[in-house]
């Protein structure tokens, strides 16, 4: 009799695997859209780590007001964007062309759409689920 198995409790461990399958899950959808999108150290357009130990970037960065956490080149390439879109830009980056415009806007609806995601009453449950319950370890 001793190696009869409760039913109870064959369901309890399921239940109790399946809970934290679903915990597991959870922490890796935050974890990835918090690794890809909210690095502080890399670009955001191109990926390129920032060197955070001279100012020449974060202070670029505040001076020129670029909404974006960007290296050098692709804040100069974020302002020709912008300055394309008055009719202006430099005329030598022949390069920056209808396609190139294209792509920005997409890039940027893009961060737009991340930024509506993380803000969306959905992640943010999802946040304050996983701060509720503490990683068994």
């Amino acid at each position: 009799m001793s190696n009869i198995i409760s039913f109870k409790d064959k369901k309890g461990l399921v239940e109790q695997k399946q809970a934290e399958l679903i915990r597991k899950r959870k922490v890796l959808a935050v974890r990835k859209v918090f690794q890809c999108t909210q690095c502080a150290f890399k670009c955001e357009k191109c990926g390129t780590q920032i060197d955070r130990g001279s100012d020449s970037t974060g202070g670029y960065r505040r001076k020129l007001n670029v909404p974006y956490n960007f290296c050098e080149g692709c804040s100069d390439e974020y302002l020709d964007f912008i300055e394309r879109l008055k009719g202006a830009g430099d005329p030598d980056c022949y390069w920056h062309n209808e396609a190139w415009i294209d792509a920005w806007k997409t890039w940027i609806d893009y961060q737009s759409s991340v930024d509506r995601y993380l803000k969306s009453k959905e992640f943010q449950q999802l946040i304050k689920e996983l701060k509720q319950t503490r990683p068994e370890e």
